[in-house]
């Protein structure tokens, strides 16, 4: 089904080290596909085998007339982790000439040794809006969870999460499966508004409903973008605060919960924290032992691979235009993951 040409275009992995941007990783896949796969092939590679989606709307896939624009029909959107998922795909799943698996992987590995955090996502427990959750290991060897109780309190993401990230289009798709909505009653917008509605439920405070909202307002523009998904379970700890204060392990974990999260890769995760008093003072006297361990928690957070990002409590709900100011920053955070 496939064949290699004499001539090459793939760069020479002696070369050094691999520069990995949007535009370089794009050019290396389009490549290892133009090389590999005859017109007809190609065509079939794309859409049946990889079952990817047609992106543009000026003709059809058959109409492309060439094999580069028949492959940028279905990848130009794509932003870099969800180019370096497709790059994974093509070296597990399609017959590649080695030479242009090697430019491939050494993109790959550029991309892994840019930082993030190790290893995949596995449980996501969010929008918690009641009790806690009583969560036991169901199979300790393969890590499996399993909530016994308060279950309809939070809510539990228990597909595997996609390499490029979790977008707000997927979260859409899983709720309309969860609640079971059809397409015919309802359309995603019907289903985001339905499902933006019960995470804010879980939010804490005015000054996090700014944050939540603010963000929310990306969504008229694409549900393709990242989540920002509230209330996280990142830490797990059975009891509660006053019981482990009182046996010998010492203090509860930190940060048990995380105010958001965004999911921009497998490996790119940003934590925003929005920090009301409670996070450094006990009533109106300032807490040093509060404001400690907050930000050791942040360096551990950060050493892991997560970035963080905090907003105070009075800079969302005591300025002017603070609405905006969240905006900007999403925007520039937007673009600096890309």
């Amino acid at each position: 089904m496939s064949f290699f040409p004499t001539g090459s275009s793939a760069v020479n992995p002696e070369s050094g080290p691999a520069k990995v941007s949007t535009r370089t990783l794009r050019a290396a896949i389009e490549d290892a596909l133009i090389y590999s796969f005859t017109r007809t092939n190609l065509e079939l590679v794309l859409a049946e085998e990889l079952q990817l989606t047609w992106t543009n709307d000026a003709c059809d896939p058959s109409e492309a007339d060439t094999k580069r624009a028949l492959i940028d029909g279905y990848i130009h959107p794509w932003p870099l982790p969800q180019l370096v998922a497709f790059a994974r795909r093509l070296d597990a799943e399609v017959e590649i000439s080695e030479t242009y698996l090697v430019d491939l992987r050494r993109y790959i590995d550029a991309y892994d040794r840019g930082g993030g955090v190790e290893g995949p996502t596995k449980n996501l427990i969010f929008a918690a809006n009641g009790p806690k959750p009583d969560i036991v290991l169901q199979d300790a060897v393969s890590n499996d969870i399993e909530i016994v109780a308060n279950a309809e309190h939070c809510l539990v993401y228990e597909q595997p999460i996609p390499a490029e990230g979790m977008r707000f289009s997927h979260l859409i798709r899983w709720w309309r499966a969860r609640e079971g909505l059809p397409e015919t009653l309802f359309d995603d917008r019907a289903v985001g508004h339905e499902l933006h509605r019960r995470l804010a439920a879980s939010l804490d405070s005015e000054a996090e409903r700014v944050v939540f909202e603010a963000y929310a307002g990306r969504y008229k523009a694409s549900y393709d973008i990242p989540a920002l998904i509230p209330q996280v379970y990142l830490h797990y700890d059975p009891y509660d605060q006053r019981t482990r204060r009182g046996l010998s392990s010492g203090l509860p974990l930190a940060r048990q919960r995380l105010d958001f999260l965004l999911l921009f890769s497998d490996r790119q995760r940003v934590v925003i924290e929005v920090d009301g008093k409670q996070h450094y003072a006990q009533g109106d006297q300032a807490n040093p032992a509060l404001y400690s361990e907050m930000v050791a928690e942040d360096r551990r957070l950060r050493l892991a691979g997560y970035e963080v990002y905090r907003f105070g409590g009075y800079e969302l709900t005591q300025k002017q235009n603070s609405a905006a100011m969240v905006q900007n920053f999403f925007t520039q955070l937007a673009e600096r993951m890309k």
